[in-house]
């Protein structure tokens, strides 16, 4: 119904943004990933999804379109909801949620708060072959989830090293060694973190 609302930014939250537009301020829900986008000049535009329920119309903003299918994917199956789709989106970027899906990844999104593994399997079957079709080769990243990425994190947490961390360390060495062993990961994050 409404695609994408342009104006001058008057409120603006980690949760949540207000954009005048002639006159009429629209309040937008958004994520944290949104949040960061968002410019420092008045004028945004975000494109939006309005979520209408029996007791409420909701609308959200989202800083790419790209974001927007993300949302209206997850929102697709079954136990997920607007506000855990949301939530998501805003402890993962668009392509990581991706990429969690197509590597089937469920530690990743079982990681955000509110994502059970019942409903973390639950996105992964219902959500790959969408994906796939929509993207095509592009969903899979430049970083493939490979077996000795996967054990070099888990040897990494077990160190007691944060998830997040390891994953900027690994990703980045694996962006330019994609056949790196685990050994090679695990002594290239060490030295980076």
């Amino acid at each position: 119904m409404i695609a994408h609302i342009e104006g001058r930014l008057v409120q603006k939250n980690p949760t949540d943004v207000v954009i005048d537009c002639n006159g009429v301020g629209y309040f937008l829900n958004i994520s944290l990933h949104t949040f960061s986008q968002l410019p420092t000049s008045e004028n945004v535009k975000l494109f939006t999804q309005l979520l209408v329920r029996e007791d409420s119309h909701t609308l959200y903003g989202f800083s790419t379109m790209e974001e927007r299918e993300v949302f209206n994917l997850l929102i697709s199956v079954s136990g997920v909801g607007a506000s855990t789709a949301r939530t998501m989106l805003s402890s993962l970027t668009p392509e990581q949620v991706r990429d969690a899906i197509v590597s089937e990844d469920v530690v990743t999104i079982q990681a955000v708060k509110g994502i059970g593994s019942k409903t973390a399997q639950r996105v992964v079957l219902d959500l790959k072959d969408k994906i796939l079709k929509v993207y095509g080769a592009s969903a899979i990243s430049s970083v493939p989830s490979n077996t000795n990425r996967n054990e070099a994190l888990s040897a990494l947490e077990t160190l007691g090293i944060l998830r997040k961390q390891a994953e900027k360390a690994c990703d980045a060495f694996l962006k330019t060694q994609p056949q790196a062993s685990v050994e090679e990961i695990i002594k290239h994050a060490l030295k980076n973190l």
